[in-house]
């Protein structure tokens, strides 16, 4: 909204309709798709329901929103724009419900950062499976597209942390015909093509990077179709369940993917291979709609959290290649990099900057790790026939060029706007492609100067980076390098903040509780932190979700590549005794500390970590936050 237009009434055609009155300002008389999203409708590109309400209609759709839907009442809210020519489409938001609804000790959270006001009850439990059952019995022969990172996750058999045990995959729990999987820009508009052409849900089955539920009974298969064990195996067998995961990991990061089967009682579940890469082309045509970048006006005088977060901040790229074991990114956007084009990102900084509220910063130029921008293969035909996890671990891959001058042209072309002070990045760093020795000698000078870029010009006073833990042989299930990067990085960091005469903290994530973590290396992580004068902030509990490595491993006990047995923390007693060690410097967890120490036969680590100690000025700054509830990741 311009800035001669604040006092104005919004002009609510500028956002895609969520009531009958603003389809009617349209004139339209019907629609062709009806949108149900479990987030508050934020017109953003950084939400899921404007990006893919944009998509459709920017195809020539007519589109309706209807966000955080009432499933309490006599569902008003499910009739209120009555049946759509096409479809219904499904989306609980863009985080997993339980995620976003409970804690690592599945305790109920009294906020949800994407509702208005904070509000915690605007969604239930499972979207996915309320909205499509209430849905499906308003409406039994209106076809039902279910999508977003919940469904995503949970499209074959997986594991629920909240109900704990194995639960059949998405196209068995809920009522939709089809469950669209990953980014759905894609797959949203061809299905509304072939729906807008007669086509039946037949037709729609034959599409890429969908999910859906078949008879066995009749079902064609090839010799090029990777056969799960069935549900039924996986209950019985832990190990099978653990077996099954490789499969489903590699083949979601490979970039000829086969399809795969499921049989679960007498249907099969199909999920069909994925669309290729979005072209550059492609992806800076999504991020050029005609986005508000605002919340509804139906929020008027309300703060939604999320949106505040990130309303001035611009992705980069899709995709992540770095396959961390408790990270769900690579399940849903895959681990190949689609990049924006420098002139797509340059527009849409020019788009912030006229912003009524923008100050003069960006908050974040990043991305699911924020340098891996334009970064790909050097053969492509190499990458064509990987199935690694991750580009980076064990060790970066001699065929990854990880090359940061682009990134570093593209901050600078940023910086140079006219009315923009600085652009920050806030997105998590991959230290690890820093440090490594690249053998091309302008691959090494770039992550060198782009190290030094970072630092001086681009961190808004705290540098978050995630080295997760400090025992390399926890590190290596977690799939992060060792700690020794970590611990150069920090004497990089702090010698760039020297040479510029900044004050800039370092903020580590770490985690607890994570599989193959034992309490003693938690007592390690604290003495070591300590040494590097820490006193942890971003601090979380391990919370198994849907189709990650360590949720595999948290539930088997099976390293699903390895087979090996891994040890995992399970009983709140257990998971406590771990987290303690964060806050070593409390008075108040002294005497447990002790305790566990002694327990564990390690009685000389006891004046070490619990010595008094100096407290440096980041120490000081740090006390008061320390104690705050942990950071959420997907």
């Amino acid at each position: 909204m311009s800035r001669s237009n604040r006092d104005e009434r919004p002009d609510l055609t500028r956002w895609l309709p969520t009531s009958a009155k603003e389809v009617k300002l349209r004139g339209w008389s019907e629609l062709d798709i009806i949108l149900f999203s479990g987030d508050a409708y934020v017109d953003h590109p950084s939400f899921a329901n404007a990006v893919i309400g944009r998509t459709l209609e920017a195809a020539g759709y007519r589109v309706a929103i209807v966000p955080q839907p009432n499933w309490r009442d006599d569902l008003r809210d499910f009739k209120k724009l009555g049946r759509p020519r096409l479809f219904f489409g499904v989306s609980p938001g863009n985080m997993d419900s339980m995620v976003n609804h409970y804690t690592a000790a599945k305790r109920r959270r009294s906020d949800d950062a994407y509702t208005p006001d904070r509000r915690a009850d605007m969604r239930p439990d499972y979207p996915s499976i309320v909205y499509t059952e209430i849905l499906r019995d308003l409406y039994p022969e209106t076809p039902i597209i279910l999508g977003g990172i919940e469904a995503s996750l949970r499209r074959l058999t997986h594991y629920d942390y909240w109900q704990d045990k194995l639960l059949p995959g998405a196209p068995v729990l809920t009522k939709a015909d089809i469950v669209i999987y990953g980014m759905g820009e894609r797959s949203v508009c061809d299905i509304a093509s072939l729906l807008d052409q007669g086509a039946s849900i037949d037709r729609i089955k034959e599409l890429p990077q969908i999910a859906f539920l078949e008879p066995s009974e009749g079902l064609q298969s090839s010799d090029d179709d990777i056969v799960l064990f069935s549900h039924e195996e996986c209950l019985q067998d832990k190990r099978l369940y653990a077996s099954n995961f490789r499969h489903i990991e590699e083949q979601s990061n490979s970039l000829h993917a086969k399809r795969i089967l499921q049989k679960v009682g007498a249907n099969t579940i199909v999920v069909n291979p994925p669309y290729p890469l979005l072209s550059t082309e492609e992806l800076d045509k999504i991020y050029a709609l005609p986005y508000t970048r605002l919340p509804h006006p139906r929020y008027k005088g309300k703060e939604i959290p999320a949106y505040e977060m990130i309303k001035h901040s611009i992705t980069l790229h899709r995709g992540c290649f770095g396959g961390c074991a408790f990270c769900t990114i690579s399940a849903h956007q895959g681990k190949f990099i689609s990049s924006r084009s420098k002139e797509s990102v340059v527009e849409e900084a020019k788009r912030i900057t006229k912003m009524d509220d923008f100050k003069g910063y960006i908050s974040d130029l990043g991305g699911p790790s924020a340098n891996m921008y334009q970064m790909k293969g050097f053969k492509p035909q190499i990458c064509e026939q990987c199935l690694r996890p991750s580009c980076i671990f064990p060790k970066v891959c001699p065929n990854l060029n990880a090359n940061h001058q682009p990134l570093i042209e593209l901050y600078k072309e940023v910086d140079g706007i006219e009315g923009l002070k600085k652009s920050f990045v806030s997105s998590g760093v991959r230290y690890d492609l820093l440090l490594h020795d690249h053998k091309a000698p302008d691959l090494k000078e770039a992550a060198r100067a782009y190290t030094e870029e970072l630092v001086a010009n681009h961190v808004s006073g705290r540098l978050k980076i995630a080295p997760e833990h400090t025992s390399d042989r926890v590190l290596k299930v977690i799939r992060k390098p060792s700690v020794s990067q970590f611990q150069e990085f920090k004497r990089n960091f702090d010698r760039i903040n020297a040479k510029y005469g900044l004050k800039q903290q370092l903020i580590p994530y770490f985690i607890s509780s994570h599989p193959g973590c034992h309490e003693e290396d938690m007592a390690e992580l604290a003495l070591l932190t300590k040494s590097m004068h820490f006193q942890l902030e971003q601090v979380q509990d391990f919370t198994p979700t849907p189709m990650t490595v360590a949720t595999v491993i948290y539930h088997s006990g099976y390293h699903p590549y390895t087979g090996e047995i891994v040890y995992t923390a399970h009983t709140k007693e257990e998971k406590e005794r771990q987290r303690q060690f964060f806050f070593w410097y409390k008075p108040e967890a002294r005497t447990s500390i002790a305790r566990s120490l002694r327990q564990m036969g390690r009685s000389d680590l006891i004046p070490k970590l619990l010595a008094p100690t100096h407290k440096s000025r980041q120490d000081k700054r740090l006390k008061d936050k320390s104690s705050k509830k942990g950071y959420r990741r997907r």
